[in-house]
């Protein structure tokens, strides 16, 4: 039995039901084995219970989430320089945890850490004080923004210096990790899987009937942050005026993308569906003619192949792995030149040229679940047993 313990403060819980949900179905299908014994322990950041940070009061301090035992200990948030001073925070708040787990008889074997900033020197710390074995894994934005902030960097290649394996989610994010210093030498590729049973073609016109569409229909899926350039898909749709445009998703750019629709008079077919729960994607996924991603930085977003499984051709910017996973003329268009024009121009192109959806969806069968468990507990199995137990 393999006894791990997945640190992430990326999990969802009561407040945030679909905050790292792409840790979560990966974690899920890793305890569903059955000889791995799993634990999440899901650090929360708060700052005074106030604002949007007064929600997270309302977090247990332990649950289960999907019939996996889950904690949440807090740690709390400083304001402006603060961020320096959380992977301390989120260790402590950790060791607790670890401390009664394993008063209570659960020893760790391995910690399996899911994200890298401030997660991955916490999860060192941790691994270094109880003598276990620590993964870390990089999924984009933990390397590529707080790469970028020296005092980070330093803490998290330190990190990837002292854990014992690392993962990236694509080839790009690989070499990222390499350029700020981390070890080559360490690090695996380990892709995402998607339920390619539940992502999957349908009838479109019918789909898109059901959500009271008849026209073309554009899809865009994140975080209403600045950086996945929101702006720049509702611009497009503005140049493409029999579109309408879905985009699902919440966040502090709303109020702000709200009044940019309402100033441009796209009310009438450019929508916000606030946050949709992951049960509910398959069906938007596959209603949508093209699914569009402006984002400025990605690793490898579970949202293209997602789209791809569905059938339906994705224009993303030409970030992180969107050229590993975009891979045919068929699958979608990259765009390395990020104005509305030029994203309207390669929709276009797509609605005059559908593929077939049986045609897209090939560059989505890669992804699976089962080979993603498979490499995950091999990999963590490794840092118990040595090398020999990949064999």
């Amino acid at each position: 039995m393999l006894n791990v313990l997945t640190f992430s403060s990326l999990y969802p819980n009561a407040v945030q039901p679909n905050f790292g949900g792409f840790v979560e179905r990966q974690t899920t299908r890793l305890a569903a084995r059955s000889d791995v014994d799993l634990k999440v322990l899901a650090p929360i950041g708060t700052f005074l219970p106030i604002g949007p940070y007064a929600a997270l009061t309302r977090v247990p301090k332990r649950g289960e989430h999907n019939g996996i035992p889950v904690f949440w200990p807090r740690f709390p948030l400083l304001p402006a320089v603060g961020w320096r001073f959380n992977p301390a925070f989120a260790y402590h708040a950790g060791r607790r945890v670890l401390l009664d787990l394993i008063a209570d008889g659960f020893c760790p074997d391995v910690i399996d850490c899911e994200f890298f900033w401030p997660d991955g020197p916490a999860a060192v710390r941790l691994g270094r004080s109880f003598g276990i074995p620590v993964s870390i894994k990089a999924r984009g934005s933990d390397i590529r923004l707080w790469g970028a902030k020296p005092a980070a960097r330093r803490l998290m290649v330190d990190a990837a210096n002292a854990a014992d394996g690392l993962l990236a989610v694509s080839e790009s994010l690989k070499a990222d990790m390499v350029a700020i210093g981390m070890p080559e030498e360490k690090i695996r590729v380990h892709r995402t899987g998607i339920e390619l049973d539940r992502f999957h073609p349908v009838e479109r016109s019918a789909a898109k009937a059901s959500l009271g569409v008849s026209g073309p229909l554009l899809l865009a899926v994140g975080n209403l942050v600045a950086l996945k350039r929101f702006e720049l898909v509702i611009g497009a749709a503005e140049l493409l005026p029999d579109a309408t445009l879905f985009i699902a998703g919440e966040g502090r750019e709303r109020r702000k993308l709200e009044a940019l629709i309402a100033e441009r008079g796209l009310s009438a077919r450019v929508r916000l569906l606030g946050s949709v729960h992951h049960a509910e994607m398959p069906a938007l996924m596959a209603a949508a003619d093209v699914f569009v991603h402006a984002s400025s930085s990605e690793g490898l977003a579970n949202v293209w192949v997602e789209a791809l499984a569905s059938g339906t051709p994705v224009v993303t910017a030409n970030v992180g792995a969107a050229a590993e996973v975009v891979d045919s003329a068929e699958a979608g268009t990259l765009i390395d030149d990020a104005r509305p024009e030029v994203f309207a121009d390669a929709i276009r192109a797509v609605l005059e040229a559908p593929p077939l959806p049986e045609a897209v969806r090939t560059s989505s069968l890669r992804f699976d679940w089962k080979n993603n468990t498979n490499a995950l507990h091999a990999h963590l199995l490794a840092l118990v047993s040595g090398p020999e137990a990949q064999q």
